[in-house]
């Protein structure tokens, strides 16, 4: 009869390498996005005051529209005009519905921009529209 040689069973143990480089994965993805968030807002615009002014929740996908003194339309930090403003404005909508929006107009920017800009945006589709102040 032969002899039966008694294995020897390992420990169990927990692989935490991987989830380390998950983490790693996971932490460099949010700083990218974060740094492309904030150069879509780095335009020299000088907001309006306001007394009112809150800070909203949720500023998740939003279309970021900035405006500078002369009226001059902005889809991040690309100047764009009417006709190509409206055009972006429907894409995103047909591609990502609901439509938000954050729009940025310097304080010298004159109110016809505004109003022009508000009726593009509802002509799009837009939901929800938040203007970008200082606060006092």
């Amino acid at each position: 009869m032969a002899a039966r040689r008694k294995r020897t069973e390992d420990p169990v143990s927990f692989q935490i390498t991987s989830m380390i480089d998950m983490t790693f994965l996971l932490l460099i993805f949010f700083m990218v996005t974060s740094r492309i968030s904030k150069e879509q807002v780095k335009l020299d615009i000088k907001l309006p005051r306001a007394s009112a002014a809150t800070v909203p929740t949720d500023l998740s996908n939003r279309d970021i529209i900035n405006v500078d003194g002369e009226g001059q339309f902005y889809v991040a930090s690309v100047p764009v005009d009417d006709e190509q403003l409206k055009a972006h404005l429907k894409a995103r909508f047909a591609a990502h519905p609901p439509l938000k929006i954050y729009y940025r107009a310097d304080e010298a920017t004159p109110y016809e921009v505004t109003q022009k800009f508000m009726d593009m945006a509802a002509e799009a589709g837009a939901a929800q529209v938040l203007f970008g102040t200082y606060r006092n």
